[in-house]
């Protein structure tokens, strides 16, 4: 602006190039969820190739067909990441010193402030209110008979467990995927981190019976236990946590690793000192985003939990298939509680790494 740019130049050549490894992330994730979501296609009655997958396998178990629906989902997959790669290009988001503080201005907009607000208030209403009332109407029908404290403290049990111990497992094994993919970028960096989002696009129960295969023919032990389940949320869950993660190491200059490594520290010293403490705040917010992932999955759950699991989503399934929406309703209600604090940490991990 000091040099005679007008706000929207300034915003095009200064703001938007800093924000497009988290645009591109952000997009990506949300295409490879849309890709794999399955529950919400069915209660909508929306065909799509995750529906489609489910219904094959549903029939046939492993027909040709539901393999090739699979290729295609993969193909598509293809299609997203080449496109991400092309935008995020390869420059440089972090700085080498600590920069000029300049104190930010906020500007008045006046009449137009009524305006801009009416559209994050509409969109606060529509994803809260809609959800809220519904599941009120639901439990205002039901009265206190829906409250089945007793499975209900299990089911919320259980998915806690699950989705602290997955966001641990999918957060730390991204970490060095995300770490490569900015501090030394390559053609075999890309390949590999490309492998972790096409298992990311794929439907829960693909990868699922992927796992029950291997662990029947080659690992039976391992069949139905909580290793499987857990690796399975890690491969499944774990392009969110690396997002996160490769946007905030992005940040970090390599120069304070060389540094911390030249006054005399091993590499691990320096690396922990400096890259992952400043990543602080991406691996939390990955974790929170893989923890949201894991309470609302139902398919992989189902095929893969030891047996006796009952989480808050494979509860409100069950009773949600049964037609009886009153009895689904107080485990709707938790998950859409629990996505609170959670979302809450979002925000509060990304202003950290916004450097507010």
């Amino acid at each position: 602006a000091a040099l005679g740019l007008g706000p929207w130049r300034v915003f095009a050549r200064v703001v938007l190039p800093q924000l497009r490894l988290a645009i591109c992330g952000g997009s990506l994730l949300v295409g490879l969820h849309l890709l794999a979501e399955y529950g919400l296609y069915v209660f909508i009655r929306f065909d799509t190739f995750t529906t489609a997958i489910v219904d094959q396998f549903q029939s046939t178990f492993n027909g040709a067909a539901a393999n090739m629906l699979a290729a295609v989902l993969v193909a598509c997959c293809f299609v997203l990441l080449g496109v991400e790669v092309i935008v995020r290009g390869e420059e440089r988001y972090a700085r080498v010193g600590s920069g000029a503080a300049r104190q930010q201005q906020r500007v008045a907009l006046g009449r137009a402030t009524l305006p801009c607000l009416l559209l994050p208030a509409g969109t606060a209403l529509l994803t809260l209110g809609v959800p809220f009332v519904t599941v009120g109407r639901w439990l205002l029908a039901g009265g206190a008979d829906v409250w089945r404290w007793d499975e209900i403290s299990l089911a919320l049990g259980q998915t806690l467990v699950l989705a602290v111990a997955g966001a641990l497992l999918a957060t730390v094994a991204a970490m060095p995927m995300a770490w490569i993919s900015i501090r030394a970028p390559g053609r075999l960096q890309r390949l590999l981190e490309s492998c972790n989002y096409i298992v990311g696009s794929l439907p829960g129960v693909v990868v699922a019976l992927a796992l029950v295969t291997i662990t029947v023919r080659i690992a039976l032990p391992l069949y139905q236990t909580l290793f499987t389940i857990l690796f399975g949320y890690a491969l499944m869950f774990l392009p969110r946590a690396l997002v996160s993660l490769r946007a905030s190491i992005a940040q970090a200059p390599v120069e304070l690793e060389r540094a911390a490594s030249s006054l005399g520290r091993p590499p691990l010293r320096a690396l922990w000192s400096t890259t992952i403490r400043l990543s602080a705040p991406g691996a939390a917010a990955g974790m929170a985003m893989v923890a949201l992932g894991i309470t609302n999955e139902l398919t992989a759950t189902q095929m893969l939990a030891p047996n006796g699991t009952r989480t808050l989503a494979m509860a409100f399934w069950s009773y949600s298939g049964e037609i009886d929406y009153a009895s689904a309703a107080p485990y709707a209600l938790i998950m859409v509680a629990m996505s609170l604090p959670m979302t809450w940490v979002l925000y509060v991990q990304s202003k950290r790494m916004a450097g507010r």
